[in-house]
């Protein structure tokens, strides 16, 4: 069996020949595939049955829970509590570790729901969930009469309690069978798709969690030769959307654009990531359970780095007025970050370099931020993150330098960050090693002039260990940036440092507590393992 490629793009996400797998077989009918990240381990449903399933890989299928209130879509929280969608309950319910189940909601306006169906969490803790009335018709569900009058799209806000009615966050109106639902990996739009009018709409996240601007993404997703409509729905890292479709698995650009399609034996109707790096993509498809390999992983979600696996403990207690977290509560996979040391260089922080005088050698001696630094890098090594070493450079004589702010104007002023000279070169103690990478930049911001995204993209990257000089300049920038883009910044304060502990301490305790986990290094080391 071989995949369709329409675009080139496809071949960068999966090989044309990849193998799908079948790794069970004899199911009535297969939903929710959902993977354990710290088990290793994939459940799902199978509605008609009545069964939850878990697959363990060289093991096998096996039956974990029945009755399972015929259970569709589902998913974990940051604390690895189950959240299932009950088509027999009509409700939501979340199922903690030691098998507490807590029914979150079952009404909206006093009536009670259809059959919720699929299930997404936030990084805020919101809970989404889609309303259809499959679960109240003969096979996949209970046959009763419908009491809401409308197939809507709901949240759980954060802090909900259970049995408090969810949030309508579309109009009642627009959807005939809202089905799969999914986030882009920043989490600000969220794809939803209607299996009866075989489409995918894209609506902006607004900031009070309400779907807003909805337009249709895709359309037309049906054929009348195979067998197949829009159902599960997931994103890759990269914003590329996969949604069951006829034949298998339709694969769609961020922009909309059909890139390729994923050819299955049986009809799938949903899909989920997984594995060690989260790169397999495990099919539902009616009677049976299968896998292929792909080139790309998942999105970002909140369970894949949960607060319940192995805690880091405390690092030693520091005097200071700063809003650090002193412990990680979730562990740093190294195969998926990068540590950034940006600007670690003579002229910025060293006696006798080009802004000696504006006190940054003094403030990087108060916060140790070289030792640090060399800690964090050695430790991160270790345990295979990416590090990469970020450096303004300028040509001798600075052409072509912009005039428009005041740190450029300096640079050319003090003759500064020129390339070959002692000023432009690294701190002694941070000088790359074997595998590290170099990235160069005329900004700010580490990613506007240089080849940082492409080595991040490229490397599988979203996790981003963000350290160096100035905090409320180079490293600040950067950290705003790297979230619009997706990707989880970590800024260990004592890592970083600037002119004056004022300046530092306003940029730590204001700006970066709304754009990065802010730690200390010994929390990040112990959080690496």
């Amino acid at each position: 069996m071989s995949h369709t490629a329409i675009s080139d793009r496809f071949h960068t996400l999966i090989d044309v020949h990849a193998p799908v797998h079948q790794l069970g077989t004899g199911f009535t009918f297969t939903e929710g595939p959902l993977w354990h990240p710290v088990e290793q381990t994939l459940i799902f449903s199978d509605m008609p049955a009545d069964t939850r399933r878990k697959y363990t890989p060289g093991k096998g299928v096996k039956e974990i829970q029945k009755p399972s209130n015929k259970g569709n879509g589902m998913t974990y929280d940051a604390d690895l509590n189950l959240l299932v969608c009950e088509h027999s309950t009509s409700s939501v319910v979340r199922i903690r570790p030691d098998l507490t189940r807590e029914v979150l909601c079952t009404h909206y306006q006093g009536r009670e729901l259809n059959s919720p169906n699929d299930i997404v969490v936030g990084n805020d803790g919101s809970i989404y969930f889609t309303d259809p009335t499959y679960g109240r018709k003969e096979h996949f569900g209970v046959p009763r009469p419908l009491q809401m009058g409308f197939q809507g799209v709901y949240r759980l806000p954060p802090g909900h309690r259970p049995g408090d009615e969810p949030q309508l966050v579309v109009d009642r109106y627009l959807f005939s069978q809202p089905n799969g639902l999914c986030f882009s990996p920043c989490q600000r739009w969220m794809w939803v798709n209607d299996t009866e009018q075989a489409n995918i709409r894209m609506f902006d996240v607004a900031a009070d969690g309400s779907l807003t601007n909805g337009r249709v993404f895709a359309g037309g997703i049906r054929d009348d030769l195979k067998p197949g409509l829009p159902d599960g729905m997931k994103a890759d890292k990269d914003g590329n959307l996969y949604v069951t479709a006829p034949g298998g698995v339709w694969v769609y650009s961020f922009q909309g654009e059909l890139l390729g399609k994923i050819d299955c034996p049986e009809m799938v109707a949903n899909l989920h990531w997984g594995g060690a790096d989260w790169s397999t993509l495990y099919l539902c498809a009616c009677t049976s359970l299968y896998s292929v390999q792909t080139k790309t992983r998942g999105r970002d979600e909140p369970f894949m780095h949960p607060r319940t696996r192995q805690p880091a403990p405390a690092a030693p207690p520091v005097s200071s007025n700063l809003t650090v977290q002193d412990r990680l509560d979730f562990r740093i996979d190294g195969r998926r970050t990068a540590l950034i040391l940006q600007d670690m260089q003579n002229d910025v922080i060293a006696d006798g370099g080009a802004f000696a005088a504006s006190g940054a050698p003094d403030h990087a001696r108060a916060q140790n931020v070289v030792a640090n630094a060399a800690r964090l890098a050695e430790a991160a090594r270790a345990k295979g993150v990416l590090v990469l070493h970020v450096w303004f450079l300028c040509e001798p004589g600075h052409p072509a330098m912009a005039q428009t702010a005041g740190l450029y104007k300096g640079l050319v002023a003090e003759n500064a960050m020129v390339r070959g000279t002692w000023g432009g070169a690294p701190v002694a103690g941070l000088e790359p090693r074997p595998g590290d990478l170099i990235v160069e930049k005329m900004s700010m911001s580490a990613w506007e002039t240089s080849r940082l995204e492409s080595y991040l993209r490229h490397g599988g990257r979203d996790t981003i260990i963000n350290c160096g000089c100035w905090t409320n300049m180079s490293v600040e920038h950067t950290a705003r940036t790297g979230a619009d883009k997706g990707f989880h910044m970590i800024v260990p304060e004592d890592a970083c440092s600037t002119m004056n502990a004022d300046w530092h301490r306003a940029s730590i305790d204001y700006a970066m507590q709304n754009v990065a986990t802010v730690t200390r290094t010994d929390a990040v080391i112990a959080a690496l393992g």
